[in-house]
């Protein structure tokens, strides 16, 4: 009985993994796929070719875009990580009134639909000249990653053992060599965990990056796959879109393993009380 359940799992593990990996290894596979074979299925071409990688990369700047992408992704992060941190801090260990609606707020900011502060936003970044910019596209950016870092780093900040504040305290230290000094470096996973995931909310965004960008050279990766076109007028884009994705994908799935332990002990120790 106990051989039946331990295979039944396996079967289940093998199930989730075969069906998550399987539209990024249909998405290699069409990428490697060119002219009619892209309608083929098959689940490895007859003609492997990486002619729509070559293409991504010379009929259109996609490099440009990933580049744009990635500093705008880092960017937000940074700030939104610098910000999360002291706010953190102040929602977490210090007491004052209206502590709670400040953060239900916050946490409320969240929960409106991108659609609903599009027109309002871009008012602003036009009054600000910043459109068709970098600068503004990740100033809107922070408009769902820090009310999510906030959010998240306030539970970690709260799971501190309140000793080591109070043993600080009585050295002489304050609250910024509290935050940095003390509360930086234990915040080592929670940083990781919630930054990765914010960097992947921003790099994965497309609605903010179609409306606040105009020309090529200015455009993230989502709009710039959304927008590609085949080699001539008339051959279309999957394969590119199909070599484009994978191309932003694998980095992610990089990251994601390389920063695995760290990830998991940043999700799981907000979960304990210290």
């Amino acid at each position: 009985m106990r051989l039946i359940g331990r295979a039944g799992l396996w079967l289940l593990v093998t199930l989730i993994v075969a069906y998550s990996a399987f539209p990024l290894l249909w998405a290699t596979v069409s990428s490697l796929k060119t002219g009619s074979a892209l309608f083929e299925p098959s689940l490895w071409p007859g003609h492997a070719s990486l002619t729509n990688y070559r293409d991504i990369f010379t009929v259109q700047p996609f490099g440009r875009n990933i580049l744009n992408s990635l500093a705008v992704a880092t960017g937000v992060v940074t700030v939104s990580l610098g910000l999360s941190v002291t706010a953190a801090y102040a929602l977490g260990r210090a007491a004052f009134r209206g502590r709670r609606l400040l953060l239900l707020t916050v946490l409320s900011v969240s929960m409106f639909p991108q659609v609903a502060v599009l027109s309002g936003l871009f008012e602003v970044i036009r009054w600000l000249g910043l459109y068709n910019s970098l600068t503004g596209l990740g100033l809107t950016y922070l408009i769902f990653t820090l009310p999510f870092t906030v959010w998240v780093l306030t539970a970690f900040m709260r799971s501190m053992p309140r000793e080591l504040e109070e043993s600080a305290l009585v050295d002489g230290a304050g609250p910024w060599r509290i935050v940095f000094g003390i509360f930086l470096p234990l915040l080592g996973p929670a940083l990781v965990s919630t930054g990765l995931l914010a960097f992947i909310a921003a790099w994965n965004e497309f609605l903010f990056a179609l409306t606040f960008t105009l020309t090529a050279d200015r455009r993230t990766v989502p709009p710039a796959i959304a927008s590609m076109s085949g080699a001539s007028a008339y051959e279309l884009p999957w394969g590119h879109i199909m070599a484009a994705s994978v191309v932003v994908t694998v980095p992610l799935i990089a990251l994601v393993l390389a920063f695995q332990r760290r990830i998991v002990a940043g999700l799981t120790a907000g979960a304990v009380k210290g």
